[in-house]
C-alpha cells in the first residue's frame, strides 16, 4: 500500500513525496480511513510508529478541501511539551509545504516577544493550533481565542499529559470548545485513566492498538548490574569504547542531569544537560545542535522520552531506571526510529531489582546481562527468575590481617618431646 491509495489531495500528496515518503505505517493504514470518515478515535500506538503522521495528514487533507470561513483555527492539538508542540508544528510545516495550510505551536517559557508573536499569530488566523494545556487556558480566559469554528480536537501523548497533571486542565479547555466536533486521542499506553478521559470526551469512538508497551525489533537491548558507586566509571567507558556518534542518556531527576553533565565534562566528553531551569532558548539551541549532530552527547529527565523525534540516535542508556515500564519503553524508543537500528542500555543497582521484573515481564523477554568491566570490580549477582527479590547487600570487602600490637606469642614445640623439657 501506498500514500497514494488514501486518495489525498494532489498538494497534500506532492509534499509526502518531496519528503520521500511512500508507503504508510500500520497505524497510518488504519487511522487516516476512520479520520477521514468524521470518526472519533482511540489510538494506541508506541513511539516511533507513525502516530503524529497518522492524523495530521487527513485533517491537513480535509482542512486544503474546508470553506474559507471553518478554516481559521480549525484544528486544536493538545501536547504535555513544548518540545513536542515545536516538533508538530514543524511537521506541518513538512507535510503540508504545498497545501497553504497554516499553523502555530503556543507554549509557556518564552520571553514578552514570543507572548505577542503568539497572539499576533492567533489574531491573523491560523488554521491548526498546537498548543500545551497552561499557556493555551492563560489565552482563552483572557479571550485572546474563539474556538467556533473548531473541527478538530486532537490529544496527543494523552498518557503523559495525565501523569503530567493536566486532566482538569484538558477538561476546563474542553468547555471552550463547540461540542460538535470531530476528537481524536492518541496515546502510547492505555491505562484506566485514559479511558476515563475517552468516556468523557469521545462520542462512539473508534479503537485502534497497534503494537502496544512492545519496543521496537531494531533495538538491542542490554542490561548492567551496577552498584550507583560505579555508574560513572562505566559510562565512561562505555562512551570511550563504543562507536556511538549520537548518545542520550536519561536520569531521574534534573540534579542527576545536572551532576552527570559535569562529570562528565571532565573527561572531556562534549555532552550537554538539557532541563527545565534552561531558558527556552537555550533548549531550543541545545535540541538544534543534538539534532544536527554537532553535539554527540544529550543528558535529560523523561520530558526528552517524548519531547522529541530525531533520528539517527545510535545510543540510549538509562543511568538511573525508570520508574515504570512504559517510560523504559518510551526512553529506548528514541532509538531505532523509522527502521533503523541502535542500542539501549539500562543500569540495575542492586535496588532496582522489581524494577527490571516489571520491564522484562511487559516486553515479554529477559533483557541480556552484559558482564562489567573487571576493572569495575565485583556487580550485584542476578539470577534468571530471581528480579522480583528484595534488594542485595553489597559484598563486604575483605580487610587485610595485622598482627596485634604486643609481644609474640611463643613458638610452638616443634615435637612433643620438647613439651616436658
Amino acid at each position: 500500500m501506498t500514500f497514494d491509495d488514501f486518495d489525498f489531495e494532489y498538494e497534500l500528496l506532492d509534499g509526502l513525496h518531496a519528503m520521500g515518503f511512500d508507503h504508510p505505517t500500520p497505524i497510518q493504514v488504519q487511522a487516516i480511513p476512520v479520520i477521514l470518515n468524521n470518526k472519533d478515535l482511540i489510538a494506541c500506538a508506541q513511539t516511533g510508529t507513525g502516530k503524529t503522521a497518522a492524523y495530521l495528514l487527513p485533517i491537513l487533507n480535509k482542512i486544503i478541501d474546508a470553506p474559507d470561513n471553518i478554516r481559521h483555527l480549525n484544528t486544536l492539538i493538545l501536547a504535555p511539551t513544548r518540545e513536542l508542540a515545536i516538533q508538530i508544528d514543524q511537521q506541518i510545516e513538512g507535510l503540508g509545504y504545498f497545501t497553504g495550510v497554516s499553523s502555530i505551536a503556543i507554549y509557556g517559557g518564552g520571553d514578552g516577544a514570543a507572548w505577542s508573536q503568539q497572539r499576533k499569530a492567533l489574531a491573523e488566523g491560523g488554521n491548526v493550533i498546537i498548543a500545551t494545556p497552561g499557556r493555551l487556558i492563560a489565552l482563552l480566559q483572557m479571550g485572546e481565542i474563539n474556538f467556533k469554528n473548531l473541527q478538530h480536537l486532537i490529544l496527543d501523548e494523552a498518557d503523559r499529559m495525565l501523569d503530567m497533571g493536566f486532566y482538569d486542565d484538558i477538561i476546563k479547555i474542553i468547555s471552550y470548545l463547540p461540542a460538535q466536533r470531530q476528537t481524536l486521542l492518541f496515546s502510547a499506553t492505555m491505562p484506566p485513566k485514559i479511558r476515563t478521559l475517552a468516556n468523557t470526551i469521545l462520542q462512539n469512538p473508534e479503537q485502534i492498538s497497534i503494537s502496544v508497551a512492545k519496543p521496537a525489533e531494531g533495538i538491542l537491548q542490554q542490561v548492567y548490574m551496577v552498584y550507583d558507586d560505579q555508574k560513572i566509571a562505566l559510562l565512561k567507558h562505555i562512551l570511550k569504547e563504543g562507536d556511538y556518534p549520537s548518545v542520550i542518556i536519561f536520569a531521574s531527576t534534573k540534579d542527576n542531569v545536572k551532576k552527570l553533565n559535569e562529570e562528565l565534562k571532565r573527561t572531556r566528553l562534549v555532552a550537554k544537560a538539557f532541563h527545565s531551569d534552561l531558558e527556552q532558548k537555550e533548549r531550543e539551541e541545545i535540541l538544534r545542535e543534538f539534532k544536527s549532530k554537532s553535539l554527540p552527547i544529550l543528558i535529560g529527565t523523561d520530558i526528552l522520552s517524548r519531547g522529541i523525534d530525531i533520528e539517527g540516535i545510535s545510543l540510549v542508556v538509562n543511568f538511573n531506571a525508570p520508574h515504570d515500564p512504559e517510560d523504559y519503553i518510551h526512553r529506548i524508543g528514541r532509538t531505532a526510529r523509522a527502521e533503523t537500528t541502535g542500542t539501549a542500555i539500562t543500569f540495575i543497582n542492586d535496588k532496582d531489582l522489581r524494577k527490571l521484573a516489571a520491564i522484562e515481564r511487559m516486553i515479554g523477554k529477559e533483557i541480556p546481562k552484559i558482564p562489567l568491566p573487571a576493572a569495575l570490580g565485583a556487580a550485584p549477582e542476578y539470577k534468571s527468575g530471581s528480579t522480583a527479590a528484595a534488594p542485595q547487600k553489597r559484598p563486604a570487602k575483605k580487610k587485610p590481617f595485622r598482627r596485634k600490637s604486643g609481644p609474640k606469642p611463643n613458638k610452638p614445640p616443634q615435637n612433643p618431646s620438647q613439651t616436658n623439657a
